[in-house]
């Protein structure tokens, strides 16, 4: 199976997409990205602006990896807030490559779908690739693909949280009613058979930065769960077995065992 893929017209070779952020210094931060293989980075404009000397030492450490960069626009409330981020993001990371986020909730910092919309025409419409995070909402993502989003990333659970895929049913659905567009799931993974399950059904890929990021060891967990979602997109492929309502032998009991035969 080959591990090459594309996103936007872009080859990857890792389904792994992780975060930036949290970490307790740039050079764990490093580490764990190098140990987890992934090709894609994301990052935040209002944490880092390298176009003014923000955080150089970060900049330089980001820089060295080698990375696609995926800027976000993290902290945005209103539709033209996303857009005024992206497109500074655009000028400074020189990408047109953008995660959008438009937060309608701060306590679960869920997505306000409305306003997501309303950000992503707009930006498809100056010529950005979006990676929209949404909840795991059909109608919602069918909207998304609708305005021309190749890829969607509906959350497992709130940003943060660790509590894994709260709603397994509804990203099924996501994944068998939109069959062409890249699904990642992004927010709320915990731990690495988290990701496993996600990649089990059929996502493409899994974004998460917090549960490496506060890791007592954030290089090995990094690893884990590149491993994890290896191993949950080759199960994909390979054909899981159905679930079963009764049990099933998988010895056969017709005739004698040849054990038994002389």
């Amino acid at each position: 199976m080959s591990n090459i893929w594309t996103v936007y017209g872009t080859e990857l070779k890792s389904r792994f997409f992780i975060g930036s952020a949290l970490y307790p210094s740039p050079e764990i931060m490093q580490r764990a990205i190098r140990a987890s293989g992934a090709d894609v980075i994301t990052l935040s404009l209002r944490r880092q602006s390298p176009a003014k000397k923000g955080g150089e030492q970060f900049w330089n450490y980001i820089k060295d990896l080698g990375c696609h960069l995926l800027p976000n626009t993290a902290g945005c409330h209103s539709p033209q807030e996303a857009i005024a981020i992206a497109q500074m993001s655009r000028e400074i990371f020189q990408t047109d490559w953008i995660k959008l986020e438009v937060i309608g909730d701060d306590y679960n910092l869920q997505p306000d779908p409305f306003g997501l919309l309303e950000a992503a025409e707009a930006l498809i419409k100056d010529g950005f690739k979006v990676f929209p995070y949404s909840t795991d909402d059909l109608v919602l993502c069918q909207r998304l693909q609708d305005l021309g989003c190749e890829v969607i990333m509906p959350w497992g659970s709130p940003i943060g949280t660790g509590k894994g895929l709260m709603n397994p049913f509804a990203l099924s659905m996501i994944r068998e009613r939109l069959p062409d567009v890249k699904l990642l799931v992004d927010a709320g993974i915990g731990k690495p058979s988290d990701a496993c399950q996600a990649m089990e059904l059929g996502y493409d890929g899994v974004l998460l930065n917090t549960a490496v990021a506060e890791a007592v060891d954030p290089a090995t967990m990094a690893e884990a769960f590149s491993n994890a979602i290896r191993a949950g997109r080759i199960a994909y492929e390979s054909g899981i077995m159905p679930a079963r309502e009764s049990a099933k032998p998988s010895t056969p009991t017709v005739g004698a065992p040849f054990w038994h035969q002389n």
